[in-house]
């Protein structure tokens, strides 16, 4: 039993610095709605996506690559950039063979932050692609990180309520002694039969809500709608092959 990699889950990227992450997998969980639109954008065929920061690196990308500019602040379109961080604006049609330079509030900062402390890889998740990262952490039999984004450093339920899905399906293959891990996964347990009524109480619901996004968010929470693993290599968002 002890020979079991270890899995923990980290509710904010603040808490980050507590954990020893080196010689592990991090997931980043940035379900309301970066890693959904990360993992929609690359299922539908982008080439990459390129997560940064800062709103003028993100223009600066993406006239040096041609890439599609997109980033939101509190839900509205960032001024300069051509996009917004909604999954349903990355159609094949639309996204397929393209560069996507994303620049997020939260999701971003915890991705650099965990590249930083020394993971050895770093993937995203979400409800979308469920399936795909469950599959993968299974195959490393490397400790893991479930780090949630959360919202500008607070807790947040749906990055938990994802950790708690991921958890249900993995526990089995890990040494899991984390109350944040329990706490999600009962979450998730007692919830995963009425999401869609569940998320609706969800601070960020309200705040996305208020501007139209009830659909997207709706998405964000359906499972394995775009399952493909998106995996950080020097400096882009690719499907792990």
């Amino acid at each position: 039993m002890s020979n079991r990699p270890t899995l923990h889950t980290v509710l904010s990227p603040r808490l980050l610095d507590l954990y020893d992450i080196s010689n592990s997998v991090v997931v980043i969980i940035d379900v309301f709605r970066a890693t959904s639109t990360i993992a929609t954008a690359l299922f539908n065929g982008a080439a990459r996506v390129i997560p940064v920061d800062s709103v003028d690196l993100c223009i600066q990308l993406g006239k040096s690559t041609g890439g599609i500019t997109a980033g939101e602040r509190d839900g509205k379109v960032i001024e300069g950039l051509a996009y917004g961080n909604s999954p349903a604006e990355y159609p094949r049609s639309f996204v397929e063979g393209k560069t996507l330079v994303l620049t997020t509030t939260n999701g971003t900062k915890l991705l650099h932050k965990a590249l930083h402390n020394g993971a050895t890889e770093v993937v995203t998740g979400s409800f979308p692609n469920l399936s795909a990262v469950c599959d993968h952490l299974l195959s490393q039999n490397k400790s893991v990180f479930l780090g949630c984004s959360a919202w500008k450093d607070r807790f947040n339920i749906e990055d938990a309520l994802f950790a708690g899905a991921v958890i249900e399906q993995v526990k089995e293959h890990f040494t899991i002694h984390c109350d944040s891990s329990l706490m999600a996964e009962e979450m998730y347990r007692l919830h995963k039969n009425n999401m869609h009524r569940f998320i609706r109480q969800t601070t960020h619901w309200h705040r996305l809500a208020s501007y139209g996004l009830e659909k997207d968010l709706e998405y964000c929470v359906t499972e394995d709608v775009a399952n493909v693993l998106p995996v950080y290599h020097n400096g882009d968002l690719v499907v792990k092959t």
